[in-house]
């Protein structure tokens, strides 16, 4: 069976803007109806969370009847959580009262249509070519069932199988919506007109931070960029909205209502690059608003730049972190283990460093120009929520140049609960320069380091660290006894 959807969105009654006395037509009830859509309103407001979830705040011009009235208010997100919706009147609070709320989601599609139509008329459409043109061909049927497929009665006869170019349908069942509507019964004892402000929270709707930071050539300094990156998938385009943005981990009890986007093609849009909110602290949240406003798309991601500082000293360092279980190699016994020496960067956010504000969670992609000018990526890594005067450490890789091997070269029980273990660590570098290696050891028990080759920090009760210099295409090994008791 062929559907033509062209000819359903096209019926007089399937309109995005459901007249009232349709609606009143089909026995939806005695109460007047009032129809409002985007084209009524007056502000838009988004303030959008990191947990894909937003607040739509937004201001229309109603006429309402007086008396009792049902509202129904169209162009909202189709992730709208219905137990969050606000309605009040601004133009005359304690004249408008709120008597029913319904979320009507019932969407118009062609399963639905028949399946509301069952017992119902429909005009089947067929079209015979004749002579070269196009003949079309009207029947009249009564739709008795619909399950796998219809089944008709036209005239005395009961017919399956067949087949149509597309459907007419004469109305709009009173309970199916073209998109997803709120519904209101208000009691109106004031003015013809009200100015009312709807807020709720939707799903689909998030942010996240993305940043660039392009490291010179002398690995000392580095520019960073912050982008905010705003993908709506929540339904529903809002033109002309004041942004706000909340940084911090909101606690939800559960995300009750939301819908999984449909597959789209996603555009993606970068605004100009010049920083463009202004930050203010909202209770334990940082609050950033954009100077401007702005538009988005369902189905859009857009960009827009949060934060640039041409100048952030950074320090390059390598790091090893030591395995828990690490005693014995046990695919190749007696060889030692070979360890990953990380690369990482690390910067403070202070305004010494040309930063101070507090930076958002996102991922950090790092780049570096090559011999001819060109930027090349290094790694990338994610931040967490990070306030101002805290140091931001990214693990962009490892090091290809430098090698790292361990392995135990002794044990001794000393008691039931005491025992002695030896360790070497040897560290080859094959680069053109010095470097010093960070190795972190983690050690159990109540522990005491007995002899070093290097000076050891402890830098937590399971943690022991070593600065480890090692020459230009040199070697160094770093041994240490440790005693532990249990």
């Amino acid at each position: 069976m062929v559907f033509c959807l062209a000819v359903l969105l096209s019926l007089p009654l399937a309109h995005d803007r459901i007249r009232a006395e349709d609606r009143q037509a089909t026995g939806a009830g005695a109460a007047p109806d009032a129809t409002t859509t985007a084209n009524d309103r007056v502000d838009l407001a988004l303030t959008v969370y990191n947990s894909n979830l937003a607040l739509v705040r937004e201001v229309r011009e109603v006429p309402l009847p007086a008396g009792e009235a049902d509202l129904h208010f169209l162009d909202v997100a189709a992730s709208v959580n219905p137990a969050t919706v606000l309605l009040r009147s601004l133009t005359a609070p304690a004249r408008l009262a709120v008597l029913e709320q319904n979320y009507e989601y019932a969407l118009l599609e062609p399963q639905k249509l028949f399946q509301k139509y069952v017992g119902r008329e429909i005009t089947l459409v067929r079209l015979r070519q004749q002579d070269g043109t196009t003949r079309q061909e009207e029947i009249k049927a009564t739709l008795l069932a619909y399950h796998n497929g219809p089944v008709w009665k036209i005239g005395n006869e009961i017919v399956t199988g067949l087949q149509a170019d597309h459907y007419r349908f004469p109305e709009l069942p009173a309970d199916l919506y073209s998109r997803p509507t709120l519904v209101w019964k208000l009691e109106n004892s004031g003015p013809a007109r009200h100015r009312l402000e709807v807020s709720y929270l939707a799903g689909n709707l998030s942010w996240s931070a993305d940043y660039v930071l392009a490291v010179e050539r002398d690995e000392r300094t580095a520019a960073l960029e912050g982008w905010v990156t705003l993908s709506n998938n929540s339904g529903l385009s809002y033109s002309n909205a004041r942004l706000r943005l909340v940084a911090g981990e909101v606690h939800r009890v559960l995300d009750v209502y939301s819908r999984e986007p449909a597959e789209a093609r996603v555009m993606m849009e970068r605004a100009a690059a010049a920083p463009q909110f202004a930050r203010e602290t909202f209770s334990e949240y940082h609050l950033y608003t954009l100077a401007r406003r702005v538009s988005l798309r369902n189905q859009e991601t857009r960009q827009i730049s949060l934060l640039t500082a041409p100048s952030v000293p950074v320090e390059k360092f390598f790091v090893v972190e030591g395995q828990s279980l690490y005693y014995r190699n046990p695919q190749q016994p007696g060889e030692p283990i070979r360890d990953a020496v990380q690369v990482r960067y690390r910067f403070r956010n202070d305004p010494a460093s040309g930063l101070g504000n507090p930076l958002p969670a996102g991922v950090v992609r790092v780049y570096q120009a090559d011999s001819d000018g060109s930027l090349q990526f290094l790694g990338e890594d994610r931040i967490r929520h990070t306030p101002r005067n805290e140091a931001v450490t990214l693990h962009v890789g490892n090091a290809f140049d430098v090698v790292c091997e361990r392995k135990q070269t002794d044990y001794a029980r000393i008691s039931d609960r005491v025992a002695e273990m030896e360790f070497e660590i040897t560290l080859r570098n094959q680069k053109e320069r010095a470097i010093v290696v960070e190795v972190n050891e983690p050690i159990g028990g109540d522990w005491t380091i007995l002899k070093s080759t290097h000076e050891a920090r402890r830098t937590a009760a399971w943690a022991a660290q070593f600065q480890v210099p090692v020459e230009r295409q040199g070697t160094t090994v770093l041994r240490y006894r440790v005693r532990t008791r249990w």
